[in-house]
């Protein structure tokens, strides 16, 4: 089976850092932690998180305490890049809210790329709050998005994510699909006609994931780090889409200021100043 690569036509926008800001008023508020805790536990609860997030979630950077537990600006990222940061402090947010935490795993040495970003961190205050596994499944959360923004119909959960139905097409055509819907660069394996999705954000490409998959007859499995063995072993008759970890959760964190946004506006009648920063990690196919 070869694997076939799709190339994004203009995908030159993305590979810039792109903002965007979450406004229409020039009138803003501050919001306690408190506050705005509850609303991001309101989007993502806590408990939807998976074992191995354990310590890696919520406000895993707390420097909230230099502005009295107080917040008007909130910066939102998918990554916590020495970019975003950048354009973070130049926001001058007071928190930063991320998918994936800068620290995944205990450190003992700080090299210079984690140094320069906790200098940026802390020379501007900067508060980090980490959404993961419990933003991937929940409601309207990394899954929920993606599953909109490729159209998928009568979506149910499963363990590896969402399932849902287009309309028949070939492997090809939808893996375009994907790419435009997505604009991003994909590779994929599989012939066969599409009609029922499996979608998850991230890197789901593992042997249970895939097993849960062909459990569930789907025809097509998008998810991101696909491998080798993963097409030779596992993928049955499947169509695999490598659409990338960024460009399958990146929409999800584009969609989250509106969010807190609007329960601010419910909860609290309030509204923060909320920027989101794209900042892509410039992979290429040649």
């Amino acid at each position: 089976m070869k694997l076939k690569i799709i190339l994004f036509n203009g995908f030159d926008v993305c590979m810039n850092i792109v903002i965007f800001y979450l406004k229409d008023a020039d009138i803003f508020f501050l919001m306690n932690q408190k506050d705005l805790t509850e609303i991001l536990e309101t989007i993502a609860p806590p408990e939807l998180a998976h074992d191995f997030d354990a310590g890696r979630i919520g406000l895993v950077i707390d420097l909230l305490y230099e502005k009295n537990r107080q917040i008007r600006r909130v910066a939102v990222a998918l990554d916590v890049t020495k970019n975003v940061l950048k354009k973070a402090a130049e926001f001058k947010a007071d928190i930063l809210i991320c998918h994936h935490t800068p620290i995944f795993h205990a450190v003992n040495i700080i090299n210079q790329s984690l140094a320069e970003k906790l200098k940026i961190i802390f020379d501007n205050n900067i508060s980090v709050y980490a959404m993961h596994t419990n933003y991937d499944d929940a409601d309207g959360g990394i899954n929920s998005v993606l599953a909109n923004r490729l159209g998928l119909k009568n979506c149910e959960r499963c363990d590896a994510g969402i399932i849902g139905n287009v309309p028949a097409q070939s492997a090809d055509e939808f893996s375009k699909f994907v790419a435009a819907c997505l604009k991003t660069h994909l590779v994929y394996a599989g012939d066969n006609v599409i009609k029922k999705v499996l979608i998850c954000g991230g890197s789901c490409f593992n042997k249970t994931s895939l097993e849960i998959a062909k459990q569930n007859n789907v025809d097509a499995f998008i998810s991101s780090e696909l491998k080798h063995s993963d097409v030779l072993r596992e993928r049955g008759h499947m169509t695999l889409i490598d659409a990338g970890h960024y460009a399958t959760e990146n929409p999800g964190m584009e969609e989250l200021g509106d969010k807190i946004q609007k329960l601010a506006a419910e909860k609290f009648n309030e509204k923060l100043d909320i920027l989101f920063i794209a900042d892509d990690p410039e992979l290429k196919s040649i």
